[in-house]
This record gives structure tokens, C-alpha cells and sequence, in this order.
């Protein structure tokens, strides 16, 4: 199947992946809470957030993979991408050891991280979870060679299907357990099973489908220390993330108790929904990134880059868009009436200030690899790390009088200085992309908003969606505005393709 085909395919089903994750998580996460209570679903979600503090060992070691794979593949040097194979293996396996060590000297040491946050009982339970969690991670990372090859490899379509499997069984695994009574165990338990037999597939696949070879010797000398110069910044970068993302969760644990992680997690969780319907498309660009950029030079590769970032970016801000805008006339009635619960108000107002600034990097997604492939993502990784430090401290300081909403200010204010100004500023100056270009298509499709704009504002003040069918009633007007107005006002001739492509598949003819 031709490379086209697979990333259309791909970016099908990585919305399908996403779409059968929130209807899950519809019935999933409300039962946890009702079963387990808020206190306990908060210390799933703050040791969770913990453990996912360990990833940062990454260090940027997945990108690396990909820039030579790439190199190799280009050269078609099969030995050399066989020793690339074998040289990742190594190093994954090295940080898979020490990310077990990590997590078990954390297990033995849960008070320096949480203090007086949690409760005697709750620190029990808590190292138990930690346990199943460590050897997750500590598989997860050697498996991240063989999930980096199909990537490389571009079959998009297996990988997205066996994403839909994972993302299925491991809540429909667990229902039953809860409903049996066998508490927070059992859902790291089955999260474990789940991953590994996954990974098994990946494993099988990479053999026997793809043929791979992993060579252990004779490596090309200086390629190591070339790694470790190229990945550096980028673990600094991922040290951001891991800021960005999890320590909310762990100073409102250590500060303000369980009950309130509960609360900063279901707008959290939310929220990375939202970042997959950026990330999901993105990912598929990566291969096409590498070759952009190893294949062109000056002012081509400048318009075949910023070709490709318009391009994704205007589909992204269509996708992102709708939802962003159906989180704010929506997203409170859903949370509070339909899902969480009334104790959980706050969870709106954490969501709006992770959502809405996030809208400029989402876009920009393939950015993020273009920076990568240029070799140019140093500058990027500083400015993040200042950006995260001073998220860091705002959030310890409004996170102890306002709790969760005090965490997500800080985060919020580092999204917009870093990415809505200084990145893109970088985007243009550095990294061969016309980022003029680029927001002028994003103002000329924001015609396309006012008119959806008003009538989620008529239904957020004039109507009450307290009950199902009004609740329903009003999404679909709003969803049907919404599209209506996107594709009169702010869809150039590509994109109708693309959806007059994605309704036929589906049966249905779109004018």
C-alpha cells in the first residue's frame, strides 16, 4: 500500500482510535469514581502522574531513532540500519534498568515526593500501584525500538488498528474486576497485561513482517557521542513535558490532599483527548519530515516545509477548533451533569486554561519535528526549560490558596509566553518556515468561527442543558453550525476534498 494511502488510512483510524477512547471513558472513568470514590481515583491519578515522571529517561532517544533510521534508509545501507536497530535496542534496554530502579527507590520512598498529602493507608495501596507501574514503564521502553520501525516503516494502518485494540480492552477488561470489588489493583494489573501482550505483537511484527535485522557490534564510530549531542536537548524538552503535564498533579497531592488531584485529573484527562486530535495527525507526518528536509535545500525546502506545516495546521485547526469551542459552550454541563459529577465545577475551569492557550502549539505540531530533523530543536529546549521553572514556581505558590485552578494559571501563562510568541518567532527566524504564511490562513479560517461563536453563546446563556435529550439537542445544532459555517467560510478546495473523500467511505455524499 502506497505511502498516501497508509497516512490517510492511518489518520482515519487515529480518530476512530480517539473517538472509541471518550465513548469508553464516558462509561469508564464516571463508574472508577462511583466505585472507588474521589479520594481514591485522585491517588490513581497522582501516583500515575508520579510514575509518568520517569519517562523524561526517553531523553529524546525515540527522535534520534527516527534521524537515522532515516539517514540509513535514504543510503539504502541495510547493515547500517541493522546496527541502528541494534545500537537503540541497547540503549532503550540500558534506560528500561534504570527506570526500574528509579521506581522502585521511589516505591521505598513515596514521603519524599507526597510528605503529609497522603494517608497511611493511602501510602500502602500507593506502593503497590507503584510496583505494577515501574515494570510497565520498565518494559515499555526497550518496546519503544520496535513501535519507532513500523512508524519508520509507515504501516500506520497496523499500528493505529492495534492502538484501537489497546485502547478497548483495557477498560473493558477491568470494568468487571471493579464491579467484583477488587479495587485500584486490579486496574494497573490489567493495564500491565494489556501492554505487554501488546507489545508482544509489535515484537512479532517487526521479525516476521518487516524483516528488521539488529546488529550488536562494529558500530560506526563517533555515532554514539553524535546521539547524546543530538538528544540533549531534546531530554530537555521532555523534562518540560513531564513538568508541564504531571507536576500539577503531584504539588496538589503533596499540598492539598487526593480529593483535589481527583479534580485537576478529570480535567487532565480531557485534556490529553484533546491533545490526541493533534498529535494523532502530526505523528503520521514524521517520516515525511526527514525526507523533506534530507531532500531539499534553501528556499525549496523552505516552500516545501512551509507547504507542509500550513497544510497540517489548517486541518488541525479545523479539528481542534470544534472541540476547543464545544469544551466552552458545553464542557461544564458535560463534566459536571453527565460524567464526573456536581463536585467537580472546578474540572471545567482547569480544562478552559489548559485548552485554550494550547490551541497554538497543537496546530504547530509538525513543527515540533521540523525543529528535530533540522537538527534546531536546542533553542526550543531552553526556552521551555525557563518557561517550565517559572510554571513550576507560580503553581506552588496559587496551587496552596487555589488549589486546582491555581496549578492550571501557571500553566497557562507558560503556554502563551512560550509558544504563542517566542517559538513562533523561532519558527520563522530559524527553523526555513514562513510563519506569516501560516497565521494568515489561520485568520482568513477564523471567519469561520463567528457565526458557530454566536450561536454557542445564545445556547450558553439563553438555554439550560440540564437533561440528555436538550444536551444532545443542542451539541448536534451546534455541530451542524459548525461545519456548515467552516466549509462556506474558511475550507479551501483540498479540505472539502478530503471530507467529500472521508463521507464517501462512510455512504454519505457531501456537496
Amino acid at each position: 500500500m502506497d505511502q498516501s494511502r497508509q497516512i490517510k488510512i492511518g489518520a482515519v483510524l487515529s480518530y476512530l482510535q480517539m473517538g472509541m477512547g471518550v465513548v469508553v471513558n464516558l462509561v469508564y472513568i464516571p463508574l472508577m469514581i462511583r466505585i472507588l470514590g474521589q479520594a481514591e481515583y485522585g491517588l490513581y491519578s497522582v501516583v500515575s502522574s508520579t510514575i509518568s515522571m520517569l519517562s523524561i529517561l526517553n531523553l529524546g532517544f525515540s527522535s534520534s531513532f527516527m534521524r537515522y533510521y532515516s539517514k540509513y534508509k535514504t543510503d539504502e545501507d541495510s547493515l547500517g540500519i541493522a546496527k541502528v536497530n541494534g545500537l537503540f535496542l541497547l540503549i532503550f534496554s540500558v534506560i528500561g534498568v534504570i527506570a526500574f530502579l528509579c521506581g522502585m527507590f521511589l516505591t521505598n520512598h513515596l514521603q519524599l515526593v507526597f510528605k503529609d498529602g497522603l494517608t497511611p493507608a493511602e501510602y500502602e495501596k500507593a506502593r503497590i500501584l507503584m510496583i505494577f507501574l515501574t515494570i510497565n514503564l520498565t518494559i515499555s521502553f526497550p518496546m519503544t525500538v520496535f513501535t519507532n520501525l513500523i512508524v519508520a516503516h509507515e504501516r500506520f494502518i497496523f499500528l493505529k488498528s492495534l492502538a484501537i485494540v489497546k485502547t478497548v480492552c483495557s477498560p473493558l477488561l477491568t470494568i468487571p474486576l471493579l464491579l467484583s470489588g477488587f479495587g485500584l489493583i486490579s486496574v494497573v494489573a490489567v493495564t500491565l497485561a494489556v501492554s505487554v501482550t501488546v507489545d508482544c505483537v509489535y515484537l512479532f511484527y517487526c521479525f516476521r513482517r518487516l524483516s528488521e535485522r539488529f546488529v550488536f557490534r562494529d558500530f560506526e564510530a563517533g555515532i554514539l557521542k553524535d546521539i547524546i549531542v543530538f538528544t540533549s536537548f531534546l531530554a530537555i524538552n521532555i523534562l518540560v513535558n513531564q513538568i508541564n503535564l504531571n507536576i500539577d498533579p503531584i504539588l496538589l497531592g503533596r499540598f492539598k490532599g487526593t480529593e483535589v488531584v481527583a479534580v485537576y485529573s478529570i480535567a487532565q484527562t480531557l485534556y490529553t483527548y484533546f491533545q490526541l486530535f493533534s498529535t494523532s495527525v502530526s505523528n503520521l507526518f514524521t517520516p515525511r519530515v526527514y525526507q523533506l528536509v534530507t531532500h531539499y535545500d534553501g528556499e525549496q525546502q523552505r516552500a516545501q516545509l512551509t507547504d507542509l506545516f500550513v497544510k497540517v495546521g489548517r486541518i488541525q485547526f479545523l479539528i481542534l477548533s470544534f472541540v476547543c469551542t464545544g469544551i466552552v459552550f458545553f464542557g461544564k454541563s458535560f463534566i459536571t451533569n453527565y460524567w464526573a459529577g456536581k463536585g467537580y465545577s472546578d474540572s471545567y475551569y482547569v480544562l478552559l486554561l489548559l485548552a485554550i492557550p494550547s490551541m497554538i502549539p497543537l496546530t504547530q505540531n509538525v513543527g515540533i519535528e521540523i525543529q528535530r530533523a533540522e537538527n534546531r530543536h536546542k533553542f526550543r529546549s531552553i526556552a521551555y526549560l525557563i518557561m517550565a521553572v517559572f510554571n513550576l514556581l507560580v503553581s506552588i505558590v496559587l496551587c496552596q490558596k487555589y488549589g486546582a485552578i491555581g496549578c492550571a494559571v501557571g500553566t497557562c501563562a507558560s503556554f502563551l509566553l512560550a509558544n504563542g510568541l517566542i517559538i513562533n518567532i523561532y519558527y520563522h527566524k530559524r527553523c526555513n518556515i514562513n510563519i506569516f504564511t501560516y497565521w494568515q490562513n489561520i485568520f482568513r479560517m477564523s471567519a469561520g468561527l463567528i457565526l458557530p461563536i454566536l450561536v454557542g453563546c445564545v445556547i450558553l446563556f439563553r438555554f439550560h442543558t440540564d437533561t440528555i435529550g436538550l444536551f444532545v439537542l443542542f451539541v448536534t445544532v451546534y455541530t451542524v453550525v459548525y461545519w456548515v459555517s467552516m466549509w462556506v467560510f474558511s475550507m479551501n478546495e483540498s479540505e472539502k476534498h478530503l471530507i467529500k473523500g472521508f463521507a464517501g467511505k462512510l455512504g454519505l455524499k457531501v456537496r
